[in-house]
C-alpha cells in the first residue's frame, strides 16, 4: 500500500494500515515552513523534517526499545533557548541528512533505530513553498491576493481559491514512483486539504504515475472542515476543489464517515462531486465516537476491505498514539 499525506492526517492513515499489512510506503509533503521544521529548513536548506518524523512514529515498532526511541523522537524541548520548540526527531533527521548527504537515506537510517515497519519517503527532495490565491482579504470580496507559505495558507482568514507549488513541477522521489508502480491500494488523505493532500497532485511525475497505476485508489475525506484552510467547506466542496487542481485524476472510492455526512440532500451533492473524480462514495463509521479523529481500527477495516485484505488478522499492533 502507498499512503499520501502529511502531519496528523497521514499519521491516522498509517496507524490504520499498519494493523493489517507491513507492506506500506508513506509519501509525505515537504512544504512545511512553521515551527521547528521551518527553522531547520531555513537554517540548513533541507526539506522540513516534521511530517516525515510523524510518519516514522506512526510506523515505529512496539518493542520496549522502539517505544523509548519513538518517545524520544517525538519529545519537544521546552524553555526559551535555542532548542526551544525543536523536537529531537527533527534534529536527528537534519543531522543524518548532513552526515549521509541524502534525506531518503537519513529516513531509512532513523527508521531502523525506531524499528519502523514499512518505508517513509518525501514526495520530492526539493524544499517546496505553497502559494495560494485567496479572496476575502480586500475591500472587494472578489479580489484575489497571493499569499506564500504553508502556515500562511493554513491560517488565512480569507477563502483559499487555489494553490500552487514553488518551484513548480518538482521532480518526484524515484523510490516513490517505484512504490506506486508496485501498489495494490493507494490512499490519499485525510489531512490539511490545501497543504497536505492537494500538493501531491501538483507534482507531474506523481500524477503520471498514479494515472498509470493499476492499483485501486481511495480518498479518505476529512471528518470536519479545518479553520482557515477549508472553513465553511461542505464535503462535496472538498472533492470539487481537488478535481479542479488535478484535471483527469481518478479515484475509485471516497471514504466518508457515516455520521459526518448523515443521509440528506448533501449526500446527493457528494455523489455528484465524487463523480468528478470517477469515484463512488463509501460510507462507514471511521471516526472515534465523540471526537473529530479517525479511529485506527475502524479505518483499518474499511481500507482492508477495499484492498481485499482480512483486517481481523491484525498482523501488526496499532501505532503508539502521539499527542
Amino acid at each position: 500500500m502507498v499512503a499520501f499525506g502529511g502531519g496528523h492526517g497521514l499519521y491516522a492513515t498509517l496507524s490504520a494500515i499498519r494493523r493489517f499489512t507491513s507492506q506500506v510506503t508513506a509519501v509525505v509533503t515537504v512544504a512545511d515552513d512553521g515551527g521547528s521544521s521551518g527553522r531547520l529548513r531555513a537554517e540548513l536548506d533541507q526539506i522540513p523534517p516534521g511530517d516525515l518524523r510523524m510518519a516514522l512514529a506512526a510506523l515505529a515498532g512496539e518493542a520496549p526499545d522502539d517505544r523509548l526511541w519513538t518517545r524520544l523522537a517525538q519529545h519537544r524541548f521546552g524553555g526559551s533557548g535555542a532548542l526551544a520548540g525543536h523536537s529531537v526527531g527533527n534534529l536527528v533527521l537534519a543531522g543524518l541528512t548532513e552526515v549521509l548527504g541524502d534525506p531518503v537515506a537519513a529516513l531509512g537510517a532513523f527508521g531502523q533505530v525506531l524499528g519502523v515497519t514499512g518505508t517513509v519517503l518525501p514526495m520530492t527532495t526539493t524544499p517546496l513553498t505553497i502559494t495560494a490565491e485567496v479572496t476575502g482579504l480586500e475591500a472587494d470580496p472578489a479580489a484575489r491576493r497571493t499569499i506564500r507559505g504553508q502556515v500562511a495558507v493554513a491560517t488565512t482568514p480569507g477563502q483559499v481559491e487555489c494553490v500552487a507549488l514553488d518551484p513548480p513541477a518538482p521532480p518526484a522521489t524515484p523510490a516513490v514512483l517505484d512504490a506506486i508502480a508496485g501498489a495494490d491500494l493507494i490512499v490519499l488523505g485525510p489531512g490539511s486539504w490545501f497543504t497536505s493532500v492537494i500538493p501531491h497532485l501538483l507534482v507531474p511525475d506523481l500524477v503520471a504515475a498514479l494515472r498509470a497505476s493499476p492499483a485501486r485508489t481511495a480518498l479518505v475525506l476529512n471528518l470536519v472542515p479545518e479553520p482557515g484552510e477549508t472553513a465553511g467547506f461542505s464535503a462535496a466542496r472538498h472533492l470539487q476543489v481537488l478535481a479542479e487542481h488535478a484535471p483527469g485524476f481518478r479515484v475509485d472510492t471516497v471514504v466518508i464517515d457515516t455520521d459526518a455526512v448523515p443521509p440528506s440532500g448533501e449526500r446527493t451533492d457528494l455523489a455528484a462531486a465524487a463523480a468528478l473524480l470517477g469515484a463512488r462514495p463509501e460510507y462507514a463509521r471511521v471516526a472515534e465516537p465523540g471526537a473529530p479523529r479517525h479511529d485506527p481500527a475502524a479505518l483499518a477495516a474499511t481500507l482492508a476491505e477495499l484492498s481485499g485484505t482480512d483486517a481481523s488478522a491484525d498482523r501488526l499492533p496499532s501505532g503508539t498514539q502521539v499527542g
